[in-house]
């Protein structure tokens, strides 16, 4: 179904954060609409995912939707070490950079009820969050609070997202049911400052274990990672959808 088609595009704009639009006779400026039946609907699906990105950036008020640049995670917990005094770190409220600079790479449409796919890259994303820590590294006690910052450089990600179908006053009208994110992060850098009152031993510990063993610490990381964005873009997503018809979108060729 075209009208399922297009609205499986829409919504994985949400990943990179959302295409919405109130339904009215004037079509917004943020807004880039696709011709229903289009034999190439895909490429103008991502041409309208990427005109959107400077108002991602801002915000969109009159539907209600928030400013991407950052966007907010609550915590991740991660067990870094193990034994009885493994070495453990909690980062919260942590702010997300970078969200609204993505390319659409690969659209691939919905059939038969199968999710839409759709490959997506970022250049670069970086994360401030608040670090606590507990343990013993190497063998030094790491315990003590602090902030942790991460930069990420070409992020790739693959989001899947399935989606049903409803009518509401002669309109169509979509939810997101499920959402998944898969991560591919090619390069980072992450360091703490300010641990137990600017340690500086404790610092060049942390911060050393950390570039020493990046790759471990992000596989660790990346299953909590991958369900807290599906979950925050999927909340997002059916927010818009509240607000958002297909007709928006599409205009008679």
């Amino acid at each position: 179904m075209q009208f399922m088609n297009i609205l499986s595009v829409i919504i994985i704009g949400v990943f990179g954060n959302s295409l919405a639009a109130i339904h009215n006779s004037t079509v917004p400026p943020y807004v880039h609409q696709c011709i229903e039946n289009d034999p190439e609907i895909e490429k103008c699906a991502i041409v309208a995912l990427h005109h959107i990105r400077p108002y991602l950036k801002a915000g969109i008020p009159e539907i209600e939707m928030p400013k991407v640049e950052p966007f907010r995670i609550d915590s991740l917990s991660l067990a870094l070490t193990t034994g009885p005094n493994g070495y453990k770190i909690t980062l919260r409220n942590l702010d997300i950079f970078g969200a609204s600079n993505y390319t659409i790479k690969k659209l691939k449409l919905s059939k038969n009820g199968s999710p839409v796919e759709a490959k997506v890259h970022f250049p670069k994303m970086k994360i401030d969050a608040k670090y606590t820590s507990s343990g013993v590294l190497i063998i030094l006690p790491a315990s003590g609070n602090g902030t942790f910052h991460a930069d990420f450089t070409d992020v790739y990600a693959l989001v899947r997202v399935a989606v049903s179908h409803f009518e509401r006053d002669n309109l169509n009208w979509y939810n997101a049911d499920k959402m998944e994110i898969d991560l591919k992060i090619t390069q980072a850098h992450m360091a703490v400052k300010n641990i137990f009152n600017n340690n500086r031993i404790l610092n060049e510990a942390i911060n050393l274990f950390l570039r020493e063993n990046g790759e471990e610490v992000i596989r660790i990381m990346m299953p909590q990672l991958r369900t807290k964005l599906a979950g925050v873009f999927k909340k997002i997503a059916n927010q818009l959808l509240k607000h958002v018809n297909l007709e928006t979108f599409l205009k008679s060729a």
